[in-house]
């Protein structure tokens, strides 16, 4: 009985610390109702975003650039080689919006094994302006894009990221990584946020120029196989926290693949293993696989129906993310619930994958987060 009473307790726990972590995403990722307005002093901003391929939506995503309600902005976009598919992409929306001062650096160089690190640093160096952002290629910016950024940083913030809201799916295994992106990933980073340890996430980074150069300028992010981790030890040594973007930007999906949905998820993980293990360790409670494990076990021990109490229990934590969904206006089919379980019990295999393996492939460049193939860490 006391055993039963142990296993039922910490399940009840873990169960509230999941709808703790749903009602701080609810609060802060709440969409606003109006675009918020730039700051009356607003500071001329940098925007670099580094481009590779064609990506799903690319029209849109790139195009976005050149549609923020910003009084004072540049973009510079960075791509490694000349006979890129995206190049011409970029010259032709440069050429459809002369009123944004664009740009387009061809060559990247190589300070690290991260591709995306590498594209990124011309831009850094030929950017203007003291305030940068470091944004993917495949993020759809809202209009007030960049004044919600800066709304995100206080005195003690040494940047400002949004983790990417998955959005526009067009089949079933988009809709997949949906279910991991929104209602799992986003609800933990906000917690995390909210607590005071919040990660860099480099789909979308603020930066002050004097924050990123005294910790060693952009090449310094070559310390770790993953700019976003990098960068979170650059600010926490400095003293400064990072915080995150109320309301995420949107990252519209397309056609995604089971396999495509698999290495980006083993990647993500082999990456935090490597760059924080202590934080990464334990991941494996943050899923519904635990509870419903405990709460089985737990009926088990009492004489009730297990199946009745892993369906219970399964049911109120998915419950709850249907309404962070619903609440933040985030995309929702009735299929999500089915993938929220397809999920969950994929996410104990990448748990153990990331602590079995180091190496990936990541668009056609292979890999790895040993600490021998990284001599600058």
């Amino acid at each position: 009985m006391i055993i039963a009473y142990g296993t039922g307790l910490i399940c009840l726990v873990l169960m509230i610390l999941n709808f703790i972590s749903v009602g701080i995403a609810i609060r802060r990722a709440k969409p606003r109702r109006t675009p918020l307005a730039p700051p009356v002093d607003a500071p001329a901003v940098s925007l670099v975003r580094p481009v590779c391929g064609i990506d799903n939506f690319c029209e849109e995503t790139l195009g976005s650039s050149f549609k923020l309600d910003y009084p004072s902005y540049e973009v510079i976009f960075c791509v490694a080689r000349a006979n890129d598919p995206v190049v011409p992409v970029v010259e032709r929306l440069i050429a459809a919006n002369p009123q944004v001062p664009g740009r387009l650096i061809i060559g990247d160089e190589k300070v690290s094994a991260n591709p995306k690190l590498n594209n990124c640093v011309r831009g850094w160096d030929e950017s203007r302006h003291d305030w940068v952002i470091l944004a993917d290629s495949n993020v759809l910016m809202p209009q007030d894009y960049i004044q919600r950024l800066l709304a995100s940083w206080g005195p003690k913030t040494g940047l400002v990221c949004s983790m990417p809201q998955g959005s526009h799916p067009q089949n079933l295994w988009a809709e997949f990584e949906i279910a991991i992106l929104n209602t799992y990933q986003a609800r933990w980073q906000y917690s995390a946020d909210g607590v005071g340890t919040g990660f860099a996430q480099g789909k979308n980074m603020l930066w002050r120029r004097d924050i990123l150069e005294a910790g060693g300028g952009i090449r310094a992010l070559a310390a770790e196989i993953a700019e976003d981790a990098a960068s979170t030890k650059l600010v926490r040594r400095a003293g400064l926290k990072i915080h995150l973007v109320d309301s995420p930007f949107e990252q519209p999906l397309g056609k995604r693949s089971l396999r495509d949905v698999w290495l980006r998820q083993v990647r993500w993980a082999r990456m935090r293993r490597k760059t924080f293990p202590g934080h990464y360790a334990p991941e494996i409670l943050a899923g519904s696989a635990l509870p419903v494990i405990l709460a089985s076990y737990t009926a088990h021990l009492l004489g009730w129906n297990v199946l009745l109490a892993a369906g219970l229990t399964l049911g109120l934590l998915y419950a709850s993310e249907i309404v962070l969904a619903r609440a933040n206006r985030w995309y929702f089919s009735w299929r999500l619930p089915l993938l929220f379980l397809l999920r969950d019990l994929m996410l104990p295999a990448i748990y153990v994958d990331a602590w079995l393996l180091d190496d990936f492939t990541w668009r056609g460049n292979a890999m790895s987060v040993r600490e021998e193939e990284h001599p600058s860490m």
